[in-house]
């Protein structure tokens, strides 16, 4: 490709044909602030706050959507532009809603930290934020006056998940982002995953903040309060906190959350394992038994593609595997098995959710996947407001001594830790069913061709006389591309894993924010390194799994399994 030179700062640069000048001046080792912009999803250059001067031309340039062209001469600082930057600043601070006390994300806002990087210390523009007008009983909220049209949202929506919920509504200085058409947000087909929330520079989105639930629950004499910890939270909860990776461990977080009060601490993991033995063996019921069932088989473990199926391709639900997600299968485990051991009741045990997911919060309010009591699981908190109850109780993790998880529900294999990245739902099932068909045990790793961060991907695999074609796709948009291949004929798969958010939980809507990073890719690893670190790497071999239905659901599949573990995803409420 050919070179570009240009001066930046008074610094000669070669870049490559097609180059920004903000890429090009941050090869530059040169900074230019952004408010907006996101690399690879949102270059419109709407806040103006990147805008730099290029000689001879009379108006400001944004850098982030500007090609570099060659002898151009750049000034990033220069007085004009500094000006022009601090009034686009002050504009912006006059709409949105300043009272950064009592805002989620005061310490970890982008508006914030250039307010403070550009010196503005006070403000000549009236404030004119707008009223907030939202269900707050909805999974996320959002506040109007904390918007400031940066369309992060929007793009997001759009390009990633496909699902256009967000738009720009009105002109000029009336417009503001709201959902399109004035719909609510189930009308406008939201998936409730969040994405939009992870990708807001400021507190405009937000999750529902229930902590609160979670201390009064504690509080309660009457209650005895037992939490799940998803397998992908334990590879971002250190993020949420500021810890290092080597405290940041699974079994800190396990003390931590006792030093929260909760009376029983329990792994997600065990009820990943558990929906693998009754999706894997359900998996082997379709493929075995052609034309009594409809195929491809759906996993349906995330609730953001539940709702997504539900809502734009209702044709399709059927194909859902009726295993309900390891949250609510714990919920539902936890009022019954579990309550049984400890001679209690499901009335007296309050499920706590530690979720790396916003539409999570939506499924454990859905009605119709309860089972074992009014509500199987009680509440969700996401990973971010995890750390949020850490830091009331001022606990400091690092110096908590590690400790085990609780028994029998906290026992988990390395199958069930990669249920937190997208593939690894698939391959967790892939590993059991080659040993529920050909009776064999095969090497852990055989089926790594599910890995990866590409949106869509296939394989096939071989398990005695069965050839299974599978597929993955991880993001909504990706999954509307597959839906129509598999809609249209062109694609025949047997086994599909869907995850609503990209890169799968590890990038799931509830995880802690780090402005203008996509951390799924690298959360993922933190996931396989405990993954191949453990003794039991298929979820058959989970002693306490083998335990459960030994003592209580005899066998996957079961009618006792199919009253506790499954649903039947049609009759959902939205």
């Amino acid at each position: 490709m050919a070179k570009i030179n240009l001066v930046i700062d008074g610094k000669n640069i070669a870049v490559e044909e097609g180059t920004t000048i903000l890429n090009a001046a941050a090869q530059a080792g040169i900074k230019i602030p952004t408010l907006c912009y996101f690399k690879d999803l949102n270059d419109i250059g709407a806040c103006r706050i990147c805008v730099v001067e290029v000689e001879g031309q009379s108006k400001l340039n944004a850098a982030c959507n500007t090609l570099c062209e060659e002898g151009m001469v750049v000034k990033t600082n220069s007085p004009r532009v500094l000006k022009a930057r601090e009034t686009n600043l002050k504009l912006i601070l006059a709409k949105h809603d300043g009272n950064c006390v009592t805002c989620k994300r005061s310490g970890n806002c982008k508006l914030q930290e250039l307010t403070q990087e550009l010196n503005i210390n006070d403000n000549p523009y009236e404030q004119k934020a707008p009223k907030d007008k939202w269900d707050m009983s909805l999974p996320f909220t959002r506040k109007d006056s904390k918007c400031i049209s940066c369309m992060r949202c929007i793009e997001v929506c759009d390009q990633i998940q496909g699902v256009n919920v967000w738009d720009l509504i009105g002109t000029g200085s009336h417009a503001r982002v709201g959902v399109t058409g004035a719909k609510t947000l189930t009308e406008a087909g939201c998936a409730m995953c969040g994405q939009c929330v992870t990708h807001c520079p400021v507190g405009a989105l937000i999750e529902r903040d229930d902590t609160q639930k979670l201390f009064d629950a504690i509080a309660d004499p009457d209650k005895i309060v037992v939490a799940q910890v998803a397998p992908a939270v334990r590879a971002a909860w250190g993020d949420e906190l500021g810890l290092n990776p080597e405290f940041a461990t699974e079994k800190r977080m396990a003390a931590a959350m006792r030093r929260l009060g909760v009376d029983y601490v329990f792994d997600t993991n065990f009820t990943a394992d558990l929906t693998i033995m009754e999706e894997g063996s359900e998996f082997i019921e379709r493929m075995t038994h052609p034309g009594e069932y409809k195929m491809p088989m759906f996993t349906s473990c995330c609730p953001g593609w539940v709702r997504f199926v539900k809502m734009h391709y209702p044709e399709y639900v059927n194909n859902l595997s009726t295993a309900k997600s390891p949250q609510q299968m714990f919920g539902a485990v936890a009022k019954s098995y579990f309550a049984e051991k400890i001679g209690k009741e499901a009335k007296d045990i309050f499920c706590v959710s530690i979720m790396p997911c916003t539409a999570k919060k939506y499924e454990c309010d859905v009605p119709e996947v309860n089972d074992a009591s009014d509500k199987d699981v009680d509440m969700v908190l996401t990973t971010r407001e995890f750390g949020r109850a850490v830091k009331k109780l001022s606990i400091i993790p690092e110096l908590l001594p590690e400790e085990e998880f609780d028994s029998p529900l906290g026992s988990g294999t390395g199958a069930a830790v990669i249920f937190g990245a997208t593939g690894g739902v698939m391959e967790a099932a892939l590993r059991s069913a080659y040993f529920l068909i050909t009776g064999e045990e095969v090497d852990a790793d055989a089926f790594k061709d599910v890995r990866g961060l590409n949106g869509w991907r296939d394989a096939t695999f071989q398990a005695g006389d069965i050839t299974v074609r599978v597929a993955i796709a991880s993001g909504l948009a990706n999954t509307r591309a597959l839906m129509e291949e598999i809609k249209s004929g062109r694609a025949e798969y047997d086994f599909v894993e869907i995850m609503a958010c990209p890169g799968g939980c590890a990038g799931g809507g509830g995880q802690p924010i780090v402005d203008g990073a996509e951390l799924a890719g690298e959360r993922k690893e933190r996931l396989y390194v405990i993954d191949k670190k453990n003794p039991l790497r298929r979820s058959h071999e989970n002693p306490d799994v083998q335990a459960i239905y030994k003592e209580f659901f005899e066998k996957p599949l079961s009618h006792k399994s199919h009253e506790l573990l499954h649903t039947k995803q049609e009759d959902w409420s939205l």
